[in-house]
């Protein structure tokens, strides 16, 4: 490696803000759909609009995109923000099934993938406030 060289920001790995988008889309689609989503989905606003665009704005900036998130929500303190729901393992697994489904059908690069995938597992196993 030579001091030229840049570290790539798993955003760019992923395809940018056209993958997070399709990402997300696919992400809610399957929560309204799968059955083992019922848990999470009743968490949410019949309308998933608004939290959508959050969650696309999040992870633009968690992955190492365009900070989309902070400038208008600040800190994330995402454990904070989600203490309202009772969040165990059937709801993190619900979660994590969502998503590794919307991740299949929108990364197409195998080692991002698991990368993401590996991260996502530890925030979705962090945000547990419930036995």
């Amino acid at each position: 490696m030579t001091s030229t060289d840049v570290t790539t920001s798993m955003f760019e790995r992923i395809g940018g803000s056209a993958t997070i988008d399709a990402l997300v889309d696919r992400f809610y689609q399957r929560m309204d759909t799968l059955p083992e989503a019922k848990v999470i989905r009743a968490m949410h606003a019949d309308d998933l609009g608004l939290i959508r665009d959050v969650l696309k704005r999040y992870l633009s900036e968690w992955t190492g995109g365009p900070r989309l998130y902070t400038p208008e929500k600040g800190h994330p303190r995402l454990r904070q923000r989600h203490i309202g729901f009772a969040i165990g393992d059937a709801e993190r697994d619900a979660w994590m099934a969502c998503m590794r489904g919307a991740m299949e059908e929108t990364i197409t690069d195998p080692a991002a993938r698991q990368e993401l995938d590996k991260a996502l597992s530890g925030l979705a196993d962090w945000m547990r406030n419930r036995q």
